[in-house]
């Protein structure tokens, strides 16, 4: 049974090793392409059916997480997780540190937020119930 379901989201990085590295041995992703060859600057990163694109522009093209430019925005992505909790559980164990952690919100939804390498906010979870 897959636990992820559905992302596409493409982010701008500083670091294409630094992010590769964050979504691979944090988020137990893996690396489906990156390239090109000689100088990658682009790379896509996936577990179960989701993907995440990652892209390094250039040294003055800096990431812009939502939460930056307004406060309610609070996510980049929203990833559904079939079975939040026991996705909370793994990622605690590799010492992932939570955005926040794992609560039913206001929004009628199960789930936690994790900042990654470039300040992006993950959202995985589902709604209640």
């Amino acid at each position: 049974m897959s636990n992820l379901t559905s992302i596409s989201p493409f982010f701008i990085v500083v670091s294409l090793k630094d992010s590769v590295s964050f979504y691979v041995n944090k988020l137990g992703f893996e690396v489906r392409y990156i390239g090109p060859e000689n100088a990658p600057f682009f790379a896509i990163a996936g577990r179960d059916n989701i993907s995440i694109m990652l892209k390094a522009i250039a040294d003055d093209v800096k990431p812009v997480p939502n939460h930056t430019r307004h406060i309610w925005a609070r996510w980049d992505a929203f990833i559904h997780a079939a079975d939040v909790d026991a996705l909370f559980e793994e990622y605690k164990a590799r010492g992932v540190t939570f955005h926040q952690s794992i609560q039913d919100d206001d929004d009628g939804l199960r789930g936690f937020e994790v900042s990654d390498a470039d300040g992006y906010v993950l959202f995985f979870g589902r709604p209640k119930g």
